[in-house]
């Protein structure tokens, strides 16, 4: 699998990252070694997982397997710390001490001494900015993380919040932005996209199959073991199966069946060759499903049919 930086920095990753949001939840153990050595041997290196990701288990799970089934030089681990659930409502807190304190508990269940990328995983308006990244500066000063980043900041946040790194030297310089991005969901083109650009981030792209609705398999209804029938993710799901995504998916499959490709591999192959982006973290609940996202290494869309996606998917905006 071919390498890009991150950004402007000299962190090298895999041009698709392995997504970990299920794992230790939907996906058991079993189903993660075989996702992960599958990822592995494609040549993929970038791992994303979060503290918030089943309030610790993905992480724990991740830590079980690295050091048994890759070697921990062979896989860039990115975790990220701000949003929490516990045992209520989703929490977020950016503060110091608690992404500090997130960031420790990260390393301890992870098994590692530092993480290649740590990434706030959201903006809170009742945080100061640089309250936040006094933490990101800490964190890489101390050697818990090689590189920092954002997730879901908007454009104007990531433009200040790397303006600010940028300021004074010493501070840690941000690499990256993480947020969602499909065929679905363009948004990130009216602004995330152009400041990371202009300021040195990559763009990590979630859902880049827009919450699995760009793979077809909601066109006749909602399969019974899908994300869309489970009581964790049927409302995130469920904000795509409208008459304008019916309209998106339409076309990704008639594209699909003119190239021969499945309509996952069109859809991945879109957002994967973006302007700006580096790395679709592409999530799976099964190595299977991860197999099939896997195959889009040596896979290019024509220019005609990238035209004709980008017409059907309407304002970036939308």
């Amino acid at each position: 699998m071919q390498q890009r930086f991150l950004g402007r920095t000299g962190l090298r990753v895999s041009r698709l990252g392995l997504g970990t949001l299920t794992w230790g939840r939907d996906t058991d153990e079993h189903e993660a070694r075989d996702q992960l050595v599958a990822f592995t041997e494609a040549g993929g290196t970038l791992v994303d997982t979060a503290a918030g990701y089943g309030e610790g288990a993905a992480e724990e799970l991740l830590g079980r397997l690295v050091g048994d089934v890759v070697r921990r030089d062979d896989v860039v681990i990115a975790t990220k710390a701000g949003i929490g659930r516990g045992r209520g409502p989703r929490t977020t807190d950016t503060s110091r001490g608690h992404l500090l304190a997130t960031l420790d508990a990260s390393l301890r269940r992870l098994g590692v001494d530092h993480v290649d990328l740590w990434q706030v995983h959201t903006w809170v308006d009742d945080t100061p900015l640089e309250e936040t990244l006094s933490a990101l500066d800490y964190a890489v000063t101390t050697g818990r993380a090689s590189y920092v980043g954002v997730s879901n900041y908007r454009g104007w946040q990531s433009a200040q919040a790397a303006t600010w790194q940028r300021a004074v030297p010493g501070r840690a310089t941000l690499a990256s932005n993480q947020v969602e991005y499909s065929l679905l969901n363009r948004r990130a083109e009216a602004e995330v996209i152009p400041a990371a650009t202009a300021l040195g981030l990559g763009v990590l792209p979630w859902s880049p199959l827009g919450r699995g609705v760009l793979t077809g398999k909601y066109r006749h209804g909602t399969p019974a073991d899908s994300r869309g029938a489970s009581p964790h993710f049927s409302g995130f799901v469920g904000g795509y199966l409208d008459a304008r995504a019916a309209r998106v998916v339409e076309a990704v499959a008639r594209a699909a069946e003119g190239l021969d490709w499945s309509p996952l591999e069109v859809a991945l192959t879109w957002v994967r060759d973006r302007p700006g982006v580096t790395a679709p973290i592409v999530g799976a609940r099964t190595a299977g499903q991860l197999r099939g996202s896997l195959t889009v290494e040596g896979y290019e869309l024509p220019a005609q049919i990238v035209a004709a996606l980008d017409d059907v998917s309407g304002d970036p905006a939308a």
